[in-house]
């Protein structure tokens, strides 16, 4: 039951992104832009292969609980501090 509702996240999230990025143009293909922080937000672009690695899906997760799937900046919003994204993402493979 719980890797269908990881499959069924991922899927909703990549559809979100499909969206997200048609509206985005500077955002190269390949690529999604995530908004990062807990008060503050920056914006980030990070490689699609990102959703597959264990560790950003568990970012996703926490997303979700917080956002659902309506995000404020109108794109994917993850609230974490922008130093522990940095560090996690430092961490996956491209």
């Amino acid at each position: 039951m719980a890797i269908s509702r990881l499959h069924s996240f991922v899927a909703n999230a990549k559809q979100m992104i499909k969206l997200h990025n048609k509206h985005q143009s500077n955002v190269p293909k390949g690529y999604l832009a995530v908004y990062v922080g807990e008060l503050q937000k920056k914006r980030f672009v990070v490689p699609l292969s990102y959703l597959d690695q264990p560790l950003f899906q568990d970012l996703l997760r926490r997303s979700e609980e917080e956002y659902g799937f309506s995000h404020p900046m109108g794109g994917l919003t993850i609230p974490c501090q922008e130093e522990t994204f940095i560090n996690l993402t430092a961490q996956l493979p491209m």
